[in-house]
């Protein structure tokens, strides 16, 4: 049985990776300090090989303790999306970069650490908007920046993968509405209106539980796929603006979108991203761009309250 450490395991992707690691049958210990004050594991605490730690991945002697009884590690404690960190700089300095780094210092080499970076590095893409793992990285927020030099740091030591995550999307126990299909689906379901800035922009998605896949796929191959770097997203969802308010439309057909030619986004990422790596490794997403319209539909017929998100 491997020991796994999951750092934020409370969050967004850790509280639908967590209990699926337990279903796998790891030891899996989480450390979050929960501060957007969720309750998304309360359901696990029954289960033997659970162990939660209220805690900061920012104190070293816990973090040296925690990383040393562990046979792999997934960090996904970090401040997330540009918005939340040009809001708390200091923040998103110490947990999503200082922290990070002092936490693969007390890595040794046999460890494993799956970690996730982001496809927002490939910022616009090159002429064709076309990106794979080798295209050059052009990132434009702190968030995507700070990504890039820890995935360089990752890189460097053997048994390390980076998963280059799209932009996810799906109902979680910690829920994000901030994150754009959720967000354009939360407007479309309650305000049946949009308004949308630079429509043409292109970007990849990914179900959050594909995301969970992701990583179970990465430990039932740590030897295969150690020491690479994958994008991870719907081959079938390289989608613009206006192409996803489409998907969208077919499902909420009295919603309505406009599009406003005169501001810019402030996030200006566009590209279309190949996933050929990952699914050649046998990798293959589940959950469809409609799939995740469909659920998340269903969820916000309970949810109307925007403190469900990174903001």
């Amino acid at each position: 049985m491997k020991n796994i450490l999951v750092t934020g395991g409370a969050g967004y992707i850790g509280s639908m990776l967590v209990p699926e690691l337990l279903k796998e049958g790891y030891k899996t210990t989480v450390i979050d300090n929960f501060m957007f004050k969720q309750a998304s594991l309360n359901n696990l605490c029954t289960i033997k090989n659970f162990d939660i730690i209220n805690g900061d991945i920012r104190d070293k002697s816990l973090m040296k303790k925690l990383v040393d009884k562990h046979d792999v590690i997934i960090p996904l404690a970090a401040i997330v999306g540009a918005p939340l960190c040009n809001k708390d700089p200091y923040n998103a300095q110490s947990i999503n970069y200082d922290a990070i780094k002092d936490m693969f210092s007390y890595v040794s080499n046999n460890q494993f650490i799956i970690m996730p970076t982001t496809n927002s590095a490939y910022g616009t893409g090159d002429k064709n908007n076309f990106c794979n793992e080798k295209s050059p990285l052009r990132p434009i927020s702190k968030y995507a920046k700070d990504k890039v030099e820890i995935e360089k740091d990752l890189m460097s030591r053997e048994n390390s993968i980076s998963y280059r995550l799209a932009t996810v999307f799906g109902m979680s126990p910690r829920m994000r509405i901030d994150l754009l299909v959720n967000d354009f689906t939360y407007r479309a379901y309650h305000d049946s209106s949009l308004i949308i800035f630079e429509g043409h922009f292109k970007r990849n998605y990914i179900h959050v539980r594909d995301v969970v896949g992701a990583f179970i796929h990465a430990l039932n191959n740590l030897d295969k796929m150690k020491s690479e770097i994958y994008n991870v997203g719907l081959s079938q969802a390289n989608l613009s603006k206006k192409e996803l308010c489409e998907e969208i439309k077919k499902q909420i057909p009295n919603f309505t979108y406009v599009e406003e030619k005169i501001k810019k986004d402030p996030d200006q990422r566009n590209y279309i991203v190949s996933n050929e790596k990952i699914e050649n490794t046998g990798f293959k997403p589940k959950f469809s761009l409609s799939d995740g319209i469909k659920e998340l539909i269903k969820g916000y017929s309970m949810i109307k309250n925007q403190s469900f998100g990174n903001f």
